[in-house]
């Protein structure tokens, strides 16, 4: 099991990094979480998804082309 002390050190670590992003970007803490768990986030899970499922079937594809049996 993970340490406790760890776990709190790299919590407040990360919240520093977003506060200081937030000073940076003359934005608020809340307002960068926001931007970037509730609209960077899921804009990258989805655009994911669909290289994923892109390439998924272009691989099928492939092994479907070079299988012994389409020859």
């Amino acid at each position: 099991m993970i340490n406790n002390a760890f776990v709190h050190a790299l919590f407040n670590w990360c919240v520093k990094i977003l506060i200081d992003g937030g000073h940076l970007l003359g934005i608020s803490y809340e307002e960068i979480n926001i931007w970037i768990f509730c609209i960077i986030e899921p804009i990258a899970f989805f655009l994911m998804l669909v290289i994923i499922l892109m390439q998924w079937r272009k691989i099928r594809r492939l092994k479907s082309a070079n299988s012994p049996d389409s020859r």
